[in-house]
């Protein structure tokens, strides 16, 4: 299977070539890259009739791929007073990774909305490259918020919970 910036490596190759139409057939999945009228490639993965058990998806991608990141210059910040009296700490994800409330997906969560915690109580796992990393408040206080639902992508730095310290 090919990884996002290989598609686009594609598509840019296409877009910028003579020709107008590439497939590419890999592992029970086909991609076709056609060039259309506009210069734009549509990109579509298609399961093809081999029995392969492989989950399919179907993605189509415009081309050129534009950056969709965001310019923090744009961005304007906006803190509620009233919610910044109700904490004092923040715990941040110390990597991009997963975020799991539980050690299971069947366990109980290890900390919940008015949990206290200490500084070595585990609140969550961050999965990184199937790695578990238990995350540990490093604060004495009250979970007052949680930010983040079980199984979202989470960033460097991207706040986890709220807590009021004691």
């Amino acid at each position: 299977m090919l990884k996002v910036e290989e598609i686009r490596e594609l598509i840019n190759v296409v877009d910028e070539s003579s020709i107008s139409e590439f497939t590419y057939e890999a592992e029970g999945t086909t991609i076709t890259i056609k060039k259309e009228a506009d210069k734009q490639a549509a990109v579509r993965e298609l399961a093809s009739n081999t029995p392969v058990p492989v989950k399919q998806e179907s993605v189509r991608v415009e081309a050129p791929v534009q950056d969709m990141s965001v310019d923090p210059a744009n961005v304007v910040a906006s803190v509620d007073t009233d919610a910044k009296e109700n904490y004092d700490y923040e715990i941040v994800s110390p990597m991009v990774g997963t975020f799991y409330a539980a050690a299971t997906p069947e366990g109980d969560k290890f900390v919940s909305q008015g949990s206290n915690v200490d500084n070595d109580t585990v609140v969550c796992i961050v999965e990184a490259m199937k790695l578990f990393n238990e995350i540990e408040a490093e604060v004495k206080g009250e979970i007052v918020e949680i930010l983040v639902e079980d199984g979202e992508l989470v960033e460097y730095g991207q706040p986890l919970f709220r807590v009021k310290s004691k």
